[in-house]
């Protein structure tokens, strides 16, 4: 194994081990859960938006294996304190590379799971309460 791929390991298994922003976000204003049909992995994103429409706060929870918790902290981390409209510009194959290493096909919906979840979390408000 290259230098690159065990920094590449260490950094997947500190966001496994240790997430950004894992649990449930009692002030969130949009959310959505969504599961992985194939293997069964979910992912619950959180948010809460400003009027102007950034992210103040994130929170993830979910179940599943290494990948689609490790990315769902990897994301969260990527989209804090910014704007939903970079939330919508930021591609799926951004995605892919702020995970790191290369992901075969099946993989890589684990990796994108969160990506999707957090795609459809901008567009689906929480009822006030």
């Amino acid at each position: 194994m290259t230098s690159e791929e065990e920094v590449y390991q260490e950094h997947i298994l500190d966001h496994y081990e240790d997430p950004f922003h894992r649990g449930h976000l009692p002030a969130a204003t949009h959310a959505h859960e969504d599961k992985n049909p194939l293997c069964g992995d979910v992912v619950r994103i959180e948010l809460d938006l400003d009027e102007h429409g950034k992210i103040r706060n994130a929170y993830f929870d979910g179940k599943g294996c290494v990948i689609s918790q490790a990315s769902a902290s990897m994301l969260l981390e990527e989209i804090y304190g910014k704007t939903v409209e970079d939330v919508k510009q930021f591609t799926a194959a951004q995605m892919l590379d702020l995970y790191g290493p290369r992901l075969t096909p099946n993989r890589q919906k684990c990796c994108l799971l969160s990506w999707r979840v957090l795609q459809s979390a901008i567009h689906s408000p929480l009822k006030e309460k």
